[in-house]
């Protein structure tokens, strides 16, 4: 989630629930190290609960990342060890190092001596020709040998050679079963099953054998699912009624934001999916990618196009 899940995206979801667990994109090691770093790691306190996902593979590197997100009042710090993208793995992190079990048990230990807040783990079901269910187990079995107690578990296998991290999560099929069997060998650990969630009544049925699930880009592209998991999967009150009140909670965020330099379109791009599936979604989208770019553009480009939906 690289470039889509920053701030302006999370505090906009958690407006919608306020229950879900939260994630960073992926901020790697060498840009917290020798980047702005107060910039990468700011966050609202609204989004609590948050995890800041690192991506590294250095073991000294990844501790001081980690320290750096607990000083920042993050809730844990995982290790991205899903992503397939190729300059991901040029940088030796991501999903390449399922390769290297060792590594990231070492990884994994060094960050949890340096912080008092769980360190967790996402990855795949294998990569390459390291994908039999021996080989994830052992994987697994190593790491939580290191400590870790939570396992966000893609329910694919990744291509490191010849597919894009978009083909990457399409042409390798689903596996929930390899996921489940992998909790049945565990039970000891929290296992979080990701990939191709796209319902709540999907994410629901998945707690007879896992502990919990992560929903990516359909949160993403229709946010407003997010509505039904406090009531649904929490048993608490929904956080909002309607997409149009969640504008209206947006806006003075949006207002903040725009008088501290930050453009309209950074914040605007995230809602875009707001209405999907709802009658006026295409005159919101077209309306905000209209407008929201513009010199001088504010609120009243969002509010405008809630006019056009509410007019359909």
């Amino acid at each position: 989630m690289m470039d889509w899940t920053d701030r302006h995206c999370r505090y906009f979801l958690r407006l919608i629930s306020r229950h879900a667990f939260l994630y960073t994109e992926m901020v790697t090691t060498a840009a917290l190290l020798h980047g702005d770093r107060d910039y990468l790691l700011n966050f609202d306190p609204a989004e609590h609960p948050i995890a800041l996902q690192l991506g590294g593979s250095d073991p000294q590197a990844l501790a001081q990342c980690a320290r750096f997100g607990s000083e920042a009042g993050y809730d844990e710090i995982n290790l991205n060890v899903g992503c397939p993208s190729g300059r991901v793995s040029a940088g030796r992190f991501g999903a390449c190092l399922m390769a290297e079990p060792q590594l990231v048990a070492e990884c994994v230990a060094t960050m949890q001596a340096a912080v008092d807040i769980p360190v967790t783990v996402k990855h795949r079901i294998g990569i390459d020709d390291l994908d039999s269910e021996a080989y994830l187990h052992q994987f697994v079995a190593t790491v939580a040998g290191a400590g870790c107690t939570r396992f966000i578990v893609h329910a694919r296998k990744a291509w490191l050679q010849g597919l894009s991290p978009k083909e990457n999560r399409e042409i390798p099929p689903l596996c929930y079963e390899r996921v489940y069997r992998l909790k049945q060998a565990f039970p000891h650990l929290e296992i979080i099953l990701n990939g191709g969630l796209t319902s709540l009544d999907a994410c629901r049925e998945q707690f007879t054998q896992v502990d919990g699930v992560m929903v990516g880009r359909e949160a993403y592209y229709h946010p407003w699912l997010l509505s039904e998991v406090d009531p649904i999967l929490y048993g608490k009150r929904p956080a909002v009624q309607s997409p149009h009140e969640v504008i209206a909670q947006f806006l003075p965020y949006v207002e903040a934001n725009l008088s501290a330099g930050t453009p309209l379109q950074a914040m605007t791009r995230h809602i875009l999916g707001l209405f999907q599936g709802r009658p006026g979604a295409r005159a919101w989208r077209r309306y905000l990618s209209e407008h929201a770019h513009r010199p001088g553009a504010g609120v009243e480009v969002i509010c405008q196009a809630a006019d056009q939906v509410s007019k359909i």
